[in-house]
């Protein structure tokens, strides 16, 4: 497994992640029991960055993690959450807050310590220097080793790093989903923030195995994204045949090469998975090198802004219906 060192701090972790958040329900059925297994072969592996939040099964994806890591915490890195209030109902940045989610955060995970900290979403009510500097106090305390940010602007981020020094910036990123290389990726660079690509194959859709909406189940987020309905869902299968086809020359999968793509862009990707098949050929993204030839390529099949319909819908209305689709499947 390649490393890397996460920016301005001392944590060398893998080159590729693993999003925990499918295991907590939204994307159809889980199985605790299949997702611990998961998690143990991506350690195995060499897989030691994972990615969890509070809010991901209001507290179950916590307590996952805590359990698949007993026993075994030396070998992971945790990176967690907060900000998002049960059922993502909404954003709370107040240090008192920060201080409290901390605590229930330890707790559920059943460590002494969190590797790295995220602020999940900019609380717009309250200065992020007010927020910054309640996680600094923790980094103090030894609750918390390194601070990150998710999703945060350009400015937000530079007057976070002027309070503490902030480790890395979590965006979702990929082919589909580029906005944040005009302003955001130039200011994590210039201040030594390593880019974590979140939903690095456009939730799965990448990967070329979701040929019709069907193919989505009764208890998957996805359904309410732009992205996968209507004629967004064809016409964007159809740049995905396009993606398919340089892959196949490069002897790799859609998603293989996609994981190359933002590895190749300077992010690390955190793509999510409950199956270990799918875990192994992530993995071994890291070893496809794409020329500048491949990525010109890829360019000119999928620039950008080429994806048809947004990659989100409001937050509110997303974890609305995460919430309920969650509650009605097999969330053990």
């Amino acid at each position: 497994m390649k490393t890397r060192k996460l920016g301005n701090s001392d944590l060398v972790v893998s080159s590729i992640g693993l999003g925990l958040m499918g295991m907590s329900g939204g994307y159809g059925q889980t199985d605790d029991e299949q997702s611990v297994k998961t998690i143990h072969h991506a350690l195995e592996l060499g897989v030691t960055l994972l990615d969890t939040a509070d809010v991901y099964g209001n507290g179950h994806n916590e307590e996952l993690l805590g359990k698949a890591l007993k026993g075994r915490r030396s070998q992971a890195i945790i990176a967690t959450k907060f900000a998002y209030l049960p059922h993502f109902a909404g954003i709370n940045g107040h240090p008192d807050y920060v201080k409290k989610a901390v605590d229930e955060s330890l707790r559920r995970l059943g460590v002494e310590y969190i590797d790295l900290y995220y602020q999940h979403r900019v609380d717009p009510n309250v200065p992020i220097e007010e927020t910054v500097g309640a996680m600094a106090d923790l980094v103090q305390a030894g609750k918390v080793r390194y601070l990150g940010l998710s999703e945060a602007s350009a400015s937000d981020i530079r007057r976070a790093h002027a309070v503490h020094p902030i480790s890395a910036l979590q965006t979702e990123y990929s082919l589909w989903s580029r906005e944040i290389e005009d302003e955001i990726l130039p200011a994590v660079r210039e201040l030594g923030i390593t880019h974590v690509a979140y939903s690095p194959l456009s939730r799965g859709f990448i990967s070329g195995e979701l040929r019709k909406f069907e193919d989505l189940g009764e208890h998957d987020v996805r359904r309410h994204i732009p992205r996968f309905q209507g004629e967004n869902f064809q016409k964007n299968v159809d740049l995905v045949d396009k993606i398919k086809e340089i892959a196949e020359e490069k002897n790799c999968t859609p998603s293989q090469l996609a994981l190359a793509w933002t590895v190749a862009n300077g992010a690390l990707p955190i793509p999510g998975t409950k199956k270990i098949k799918y875990l192994e050929e992530n993995g071994a993204s890291l070893h496809i090198e794409l020329t500048p030839d491949d990525l010109a390529r890829i360019e000119a099949v999928s620039p950008k802004n080429a994806v048809h319909g947004d990659r989100h819908i409001d937050s509110e209305s997303f974890g609305r219906h995460l919430m309920k689709l969650i509650s009605g499947s097999s969330l053990q």
